[in-house]
């Protein structure tokens, strides 16, 4: 893992941060803990292949005013990176639960993108009481079957894995795939940061082969379970943001979402792409900072 006092001086500029670590099973899980001790707090969750970082804006907008937890999964962003450990869903869902437990937080508002949105629903939903209000980032939390060549391409045996820890041929291609507008170079570089080796990218890797298959697999079960509770969001503040040039959660899993929660605020970005936060950052986050902190 990497420690605060580790983190270069270019990427403290953009991620001016003190990271926490908190022991999992699996290892230190790194994570960010800024804002007011309260516990009451906001919790972003990532995806993959990115990390805390990706939320770094929100987390200057809001600090001031709500205490952030945002969490590096193990296998990504500062975190360590152990390379026998069973990367599969439930046992991400697990690694976050601990954290909160851990904190003893007694109101929780979520903000999901990407595997984030399964991870962080997985982990909360099954304690609705805690739950406050959501904001949903292009993500799924849902059995589907439409799953990009370009990603199913990278989990195939022996090669899949070659392409994404050998060539970084994953993070690497976000980093121009995921928007529409250039990222600028360091920010490109803080993306990449933690996915600089082969052992450095296994959750990369991982995470795309535990993609559900609807083959019965611990992270279809975990799905489902996930899935069948997803009604309950609808008695909670939902906000859709929505990034519409994104490859990935195309307008598709948009409108399942709206489908599901017809009640949500939405607001669809026409010219943001997976990484909407980067394509459209002061409109997505003044999006999020509005539903947070709504009373």
């Amino acid at each position: 893992m990497v420690t605060a006092a580790q983190i270069p001086d270019w990427l403290r500029k953009l991620y001016p941060f003190e990271p926490k670590q908190f022991a999992a099973p699996a290892g230190i899980l790194s994570y960010l803990d800024e804002g007011p001790r309260s516990d009451e707090a906001v919790v972003m969750v990532h995806g993959n292949p990115t990390w805390s970082f990706f939320y770094r804006n929100v987390v200057l907008a809001l600090r001031d005013r709500m205490r952030c937890i945002v969490p590096d999964h193990i296998g990504c962003g500062l975190s360590d990176k152990p390379q026998q450990w069973d990367y599969t869903l439930p046992n991400h869902i697990a690694n976050l639960r601990a954290l909160l437990d851990s904190l003893k937080l007694a109101k929780i508002h979520l903000v999901v993108h990407d595997w984030g949105g399964p991870i962080g629903l997985g982990a909360l939903l099954p304690q609705p009481g805690k739950l406050g209000r959501v904001v949903i980032l292009n993500t799924a939390a849902f059995a589907d079957t439409i799953v990009p060549w370009r990603i199913r391409f990278c989990r195939a045996p022996v090669v899949g894995e070659l392409i994404v820890r050998g060539c970084n041929g994953f993070a690497w291609p976000a980093t121009w795939m995921a928007v529409t507008r250039p990222l600028p170079a360091e920010v490109k570089r803080g993306f990449l940061f933690p996915y600089d080796s082969w052992a450095n990218r296994i959750a990369t890797h991982r995470f795309v082969v535990d993609i559900p298959s609807g083959q019965g697999t611990p992270a279809d079960r975990a799905l489902a379970g996930i899935e069948a509770r997803l009604p309950l969001l609808r008695e909670r503040p939902v906000s859709l943001v929505w990034g519409g040039a994104d490859f990935c959660f195309n307008r598709h899993y948009f409108d399942r979402w709206t489908a599901l929660l017809p009640n949500a605020d939405t607001h669809y970005l026409h010219a943001a792409g997976h990484y909407l936060i980067e394509d459209a950052g002061a409109e997505v986050v003044s999006c999020i900072s509005a539903q947070i902190l709504a009373t």
